[in-house]
């Protein structure tokens, strides 16, 4: 034994096997001489009644008296119950964000990632989820630790995404099929969301403590704060007419119109399946909704639609596709088509379900009532709501797609309490003489 100096370090010889020389000074330090001739500083220690070796670091990196200091620093963190050695290595296997994402996917396959309501994610959530994960959140900081995240990499990750950072041309798995990842302020909102929720499954799982997406500032997406007025539903009216000319958008101008009567989110309507529209009972029974099971009341200009429709071999679903089992497929594409160059050609299908809530509010129905319509969370109790009060709820309907049918067709409405009400009584008197050519006038609805 010997103290350790640059003296030594720089005269000690190499042998045939590596070997280490032990300070004097400080028990526990040494010198590791290298069979190859390099040197490293180690420091010798027990822990839970093991002996354990930790390295300091190369000769040349750190010099005899750095690394003797570092040795003092480690004994006094031994002393406190710690064990640097245990404490590399554990840093050593940290994983990396990619590494936690292929975690999260292999419990959402099993359906153990639980969304809204402690359900289990939907599909089409999974597959929104995945695309943000790998054109966004993996290209930024897949590489990173997980450990290493601060609140600082989060917001930079939100700065990077509205930027347009990740902007990309990704060919899809379809013939000659491509999708543009543009960016952008919503964009980087529901990713760095996605992310948070990651995060936390990371802390659930034990492998961070703290979650530093917490308390980060997310742009407000505005989009959805957009509603028809009056004049732009007779708008919407014209352009609907004129593209229902043309054969091939018939059925997507049918959607559009079945969307504006009811409020439901796009692939609500777009899927819809006839055992869902219970016509007799004049709701929809939602299997699947965002919220899950959900009941919807459906006024009469619904109701005589799915009528027209309910003739022969009707298939499964409501606005059929290619094929027996599948839905219509084309929405997307025609809406763009149908609205280019309009003066509506900024909306989406969601301005239509937050419009007719705007109407819904506007004609002096209560939220509850419009939460109920629309089968929002906020409506959690709506099957106990509907079989309370159907009759009510069904007259909402009536008079809410009664009016926005009217304002679509082009007919001039007075607001006024009489008028509402007379509306109301012209579309019971209407309902009730349809429901008659049933033997089935306005019963309550069955559980």
């Amino acid at each position: 034994m010997a103290k350790i100096t640059k003296r030594l370090v720089d005269t000690a010889e190499t042998r045939a096997k590596d070997y280490v020389v032990w300070d004097d000074d400080l028990p526990g330090f040494g010198l590791r001489i290298f069979a190859s001739g390099k040197r490293s500083y180690v420091l010798q220690y027990r822990s839970a009644g093991r002996s354990r070796r930790y390295t300091i670091g190369l000769h040349g990196v750190w010099t005899p008296e750095l690394a003797r200091q570092e040795a003092k620093v480690q004994l006094g963190k031994i002393a406190q119950g710690g064990d640097p050695a245990e404490e590399r290595q554990i840093d050593h296997k940290a994983i990396t964000v990619k590494e936690l994402c292929d975690l999260y996917f292999n419990d959402l396959n099993e359906a153990l990632i639980l969304g809204k309501g402690g359900r289990p994610k939907k599909q089409t959530t999974i597959i929104s989820d995945t695309g943000r994960i790998h054109r966004h959140i993996v290209p930024l900081i897949g590489t990173r630790r997980v450990k290493d995240l601060s609140k600082a990499d989060i917001n930079k990750v939100l700065k990077d995404i509205m930027a347009g950072k990740t902007r990309v041309s990704v060919k899809t798995s379809k013939l000659r099929g491509k999708a543009i990842v543009r960016g952008g302020a919503g964009t980087a909102t529901r990713t760095v969301g996605l992310l948070g929720g990651i995060l936390t499954y990371a802390v659930e799982a034990g492998i961070i403590e703290t979650n530093p997406a917490h308390g980060i500032r997310k742009p407000k997406d505005n989009v959805r704060d957009r509603r028809l007025t009056e004049a732009e539903y007779r708008t919407l009216g014209g352009i609907l007419r004129r593209a229902a000319r043309e054969e091939k958008y018939q059925l997507t101008v049918d959607i559009i119109r079945q969307i504006a009567f009811t409020g439901c989110r796009r692939m609500e309507m777009i899927a819809l399946r006839w055992i869902e529209a219970d016509t007799d009972a004049s709701c929809l029974r939602l299997v699947d909704s965002k919220e899950g099971a959900s009941i919807r009341p459906i006024g009469l200009p619904v109701l005589e639609y799915l009528e027209s429709r309910r003739t022969g071999d009707i298939g499964t679903y409501v606005f059929p596709g290619q094929g027996a089992d599948n839905a219509f497929g084309s929405f997307p594409s025609y809406w763009k088509k149908i609205f280019r160059d309009t003066a509506l050609s900024g909306i989406t299908p969601h301005v239509l379900r937050h419009s007719f809530a705007s109407i819904a509010n506007d004609l002096g129905f209560t939220e509850i009532t419009i939460a109920a319509l629309v089968g929002h969370a906020k409506g959690s109790v709506t099957s106990k709501y509907i079989h309370t009060l159907d009759t009510a709820l069904i007259m909402a309907a009536d008079t809410i797609s009664g009016y926005i049918q009217g304002l679509l067709d082009g007919i001039e409405f007075k607001q006024t309490a009489y008028a509402l009400d007379r509306a109301s009584r012209q579309a019971a008197l209407a309902r009730f003489l349809l429901q008659a050519k049933r033997a089935d006038a306005y019963r309550r609805l069955p559980a």
